[in-house]
């Protein structure tokens, strides 16, 4: 495997994954930005999308809960930007996008880069919130996780 360095290779590179390895590289995503969101239903969808155990009724019942989660962290910023807000608001949407039920997909959707792109946003509003800008490196962390992954299959 080749080293990944751009996001047209990471993002082709997730297109090779089956919907299972989407769900881990997507809550491997959320892991790492997990300390901006506290919120247990977020934690608890790591949990479930590495469980091959798991039936669909868990995978429903947490998709909810991530889901009310990330509505309940948009609706607590309001009108102030609080950018660690919305930073929990990203972690707990990308959650939510690692346990979508199966029923709910579209054939182009690719959990992993959706989780990824909502990690991407979280990790902008910490640095914005510490008064460092926008920059931040999360797209080349998360080549590494991917990279990771990838030698472990």
């Amino acid at each position: 495997m080749s080293h990944i360095t751009t996001d047209r290779e990471f993002k082709n590179s997730l297109n090779l994954l089956t919907l299972i390895q989407q769900r881990m590289v997507g809550s491997l995503f959320v892991a790492n930005v997990l300390h901006l969101c506290e919120d247990y239903r977020v934690k608890k969808v790591i949990e479930v999308a590495n469980n091959f155990n798991r039936n669909t009724d868990e995978l429903v019942a947490v998709y909810k809960a991530a889901k009310s989660a990330s509505v309940e962290t948009f609706t607590q910023c309001g009108k102030d930007v609080d950018w660690l807000g919305q930073a929990s608001h990203f972690v707990a949407a990308a959650s939510s996008v690692c346990v979508t039920p199966p029923d709910q997909l579209k054939p182009t959707d690719n959990l992993a880069w959706n989780a990824a792109m909502q990690t991407r946003m979280a990790r902008a509003c910490e640095t914005i919130a510490a008064g460092e800008g926008s920059e931040n490196q999360e797209a080349q962390q998360q080549y590494e996780i991917l990279e990771n992954f990838l030698k472990g299959i």
